[in-house]
């Protein structure tokens, strides 16, 4: 099949039956079955939730070889709870698990490649697989049952809610918790912020243990998810690293070429006639965004308003346009750094909030609806304004899809932002290697050699009227991929074999690409 966005696409892949990306609002299915794996249970007067150690629990759970296990990646690089569950699951001798987590980051010590060798885990689903999972996925290097299953934020909670995705056993991991389960990740001395992305977990799956280092007294204060939901607690040495959670997403740059970038973005943003008194943002980390969140700031506190509401990750940036007065609201489904950490604890206008309320478009609202500006990240785009955020020049895996898809296609106005060349290699060329986020959903591309507009984008006329009044030039879409080849020469195309690898999903659960293993000499 050939779907809206012109990738080749089988009809079946395994077991897996395809559903081929049909265009914006084309696959609607509000009328789908909503499942509940989670099944009715009664604890007995006085029975203990809090077991001695990771073992008793997984044992307590009845976790048995095929099951589903998830977790969230709110510690992203310091992560420490994955790697410690899998480690017993293994001495256990548990096997063919599918691993499920919200994401998966760039986790060492131990490798996640392991207990994909060992057997332990033999399929897997997420938003993203970076690193050296992704790059033994994509390379053949692993044999899995099944392709990888690759997702955006807001279709996650709908696949589980549909039973596309099952969840037997969530490991849910908090900066405090009590010996009933009420836990947290604002306090403590590992706090990693919002848990939005496990939310969803916490109600879902059949058996639900949260894991902490810093066990406090009944009740836990603040309570991101209640005791109803809890099976059982265990308390271990340390949980992760907040000092990795940023891991260079959200450094400051004194770069130029970055500057010039979220500069550029900011100038689009003042610009239209959205920016306004409550208009709203979403920023996220990454060194351009960071930058951007700075110059949006001072251009707020210019033009005498204040934006109402921002959205998604947290960053130390977006917590001191908050504190100057020029945001009024921070809707935080997961925290960046330390700053916004602490900040989601300490403030009353920073609100943690359910992954599916962020990006869910099968609720009956999410915030994503009312977002006026997303900036976006990307490795690739092409001349049809295709995103692809997941894999490099060489197609290995260097991102996960995560919110990208959601905020481009909610957004009036999105902007994707990206240097016209890495190296030698381009980012705007004629058809990206892997197509994550529709060309349609994509408003404005922003590169230090020009702005591009998207002429189909629904917003193309009212943005167009508006950079022209305001002096801002803007270039073809084509022009910048001239400038890219005429700098590095046209890329030769990235040789793979039959083998899907990954499947890539779209918000709406259709199939919009498809990753094949990599063919190297």
């Amino acid at each position: 099949m050939i779907n809206a966005v012109g990738r080749e696409i089988p009809e079946k892949i395994g077991s897996y039956v395809v559903k081929p990306y049909a265009g914006p609002m084309e696959t609607i299915e509000a009328d789908a079955p909503v499942v509940s794996k989670r099944k009715p249970s009664k604890r007995a007067v006085g029975e203990n939730k809090l077991l001695p150690d990771l073992k008793a629990a997984i044992l307590a759970t009845g976790l048995k070889d095929g099951m589903t296990i998830s977790f969230h990646h709110s510690f992203r690089e310091g992560d420490k709870i994955i790697g410690q569950v899998l480690t017993v699951i293994r001495e256990l001798g548990i096997k063919g698990l599918r691993f499920a987590p919200s994401a998966v980051v760039n986790i060492k010590n131990p490798s996640i490649v392991s207990f994909v060798k060992d057997g332990t885990i033999n399929r897997i689903q997420a938003s993203g697989i970076r690193g050296e999972l992704g790059d033994a996925v994509v390379n053949g290097e692993v044999e899995l049952a099944e392709p990888v299953i690759l997702r955006p934020h807001g279709s996650r909670p709908h696949a589980i809610e549909t039973g596309d995705l099952t969840i037997d056993v969530a490991f849910i991991g908090a900066s405090a918790a009590d010996d009933f389960g009420n836990c947290t990740g604002q306090i403590g001395p590992n706090a990693c912020g919002a848990l939005g992305y496990s939310f969803i977990d916490a109600t879902s799956a059949d058996k639900v243990v949260v894991i902490t280092d810093n066990l406090v007294p009944y009740p836990c204060v603040p309570m991101s998810i209640s005791q109803m939901y809890v099976d059982y607690v265990v308390k271990v040495d340390e949980i992760g690293d907040p000092a990795k959670i940023g891991a260079g997403a959200t450094r400051m740059t004194k770069n130029p070429r970055d500057l010039l970038i979220a500069q550029r973005c900011a100038d689009i943003m003042a610009a239209s006639r959205l920016f306004k008194d409550g208009y709203s943002f979403q920023t996220g980390a990454g060194a351009i965004p960071v930058a951007c969140t700075n110059f949006l700031a001072d251009y707020t506190e210019q033009a005498g308003i204040q934006s109402s509401f921002t959205l998604g990750g947290m960053t130390g940036a977006i917590v001191d346009m908050h504190n100057r007065g020029l945001l009024r609201t921070m809707l935080c489904s997961q925290s960046f750094d330390a700053v916004a950490a602490r900040a989601i604890a300490e403030d009353p206008n920073v609100l943690e909030i359910d992954n599916s309320m962020y990006a869910n478009m099968f609720n009956k609202s999410c915030v994503l609806d009312k977002l006026n500006f997303g900036i976006l990240g990307a490795l690739e785009v092409d001349v049809d304004f295709n995103i692809n955020i997941l894999t490099g020049s060489s197609g290995e895996m260097m991102g996960g899809i995560g919110g990208g898809p959601d905020v481009a296609d909610g957004a009036d106005i999105s902007i994707v932002t990206l240097p016209i060349v890495r190296g030698r290699i381009p980012s705007v060329v004629d058809k990206v290697f892997t197509c994550c986020t529709p060309g349609s959903s994509v408003a404005v591309v922003v590169t230090e050699a020009g702005i591009a507009l998207n002429p189909k984008h629904r917003s193309y006329q009212m943005l167009k009227e508006d950079l022209d009044a305001a002096g801002i030039k803007t270039v073809t879409i084509e022009s910048l991929r001239d400038l890219a080849y005429s700098m590095t020469g046209v890329p030769k195309p990235i040789e793979t074999t039959d083998k899907i690898t990954c499947i890539v999903e779209y918000r709406d659960g259709t199939v919009i690409d498809v990753i094949r293993q990599i063919k190297r000499d």
